[in-house]
């Protein structure tokens, strides 16, 4: 689908795996783009119960790839309004119909981390680390993440991990809930294929589906019913 990540499913398990380790995995909006797609995909895609995400190298994802200049031709025109296309990414896993894990293998910064945050469990190396650096950069959160951030570990944390940016080892990750497991780096894949596979084997579609979306969708609710 790209040249900066690669699809395939496997046993009712589809693995997006970001694939450019020498550039960190950093990502383009067309890559952010096929990456949207390519969960849509997986969602359409009646042979496949689960969705993992990860990465080759030392990086999950080291964010946007700024290489290019304004790459996301942020300058709308007068009375446009854009979404940008790490926030179509983060709407678009939230709205999956499928479980999202994310199998963190190395730093994840900027999108990298801000996309991990909708997906519904979040397995890590124990050299993972996690990186909300956008007051470091002048700008400010991006990708939903101020919705999704405060829900996950809570508005202090939050707060906390945001006002200074510094990159967040992954054992605070873990007890803080971003990360429900730790493992060591040659064995995270495979932790993530055992949780996927427990669900594909084990599980109707429909109730998986229904209980995802009953559960996210809960967490904005005023009321239980």
């Amino acid at each position: 689908m790209s040249d900066e990540f690669a699809y395939d499913v496997t046993d009712g398990i589809a693995t997006l795996r970001l694939c450019r380790p020498d550039k960190g995995n950093v990502l383009s909006r067309s890559g952010l783009i096929g990456l949207a797609a390519a969960v849509d995909a997986a969602d359409r895609d009646d042979a496949v119960r689960a969705i993992i995400f990860t990465g080759e190298g030392t990086s999950f994802c080291n964010g946007i790839d700024i290489s290019a200049g304004n790459t996301f031709q942020t300058d709308p025109a007068p009375g446009e309004i854009r979404r940008g296309p790490g926030g179509l990414l983060s709407l678009r896993i939230f709205e999956c119909t499928k479980p999202v894990i994310g199998a963190v293998n190395g730093t994840a910064v900027g999108i990298g981390a801000t996309m991990l945050l909708p997906m519904d469990i979040r397995v890590a190396a124990n050299t993972a680390r996690f990186g909300f650096v956008f007051t470091r950069r002048g700008i400010v959160p991006e990708a939903c993440s101020t919705w999704f951030l405060p829900r996950a570990v809570g508005i202090s944390r939050s707060l906390k991990w945001t006002y200074g940016g510094s990159l967040v080892p992954a054992a605070e990750a873990l007890e803080a809930g971003l990360v429900l497991v730790l493992t060591e780096k040659d064995v995270l894949y495979d932790r993530a294929v055992e949780l996927a596979r427990d669900i594909a084997v084990s599980t109707s579609a429909v109730s998986v589906a229904l209980t995802r979306q009953m559960m996210w969708r809960m967490l904005g609710a005023d009321h239980p019913m």
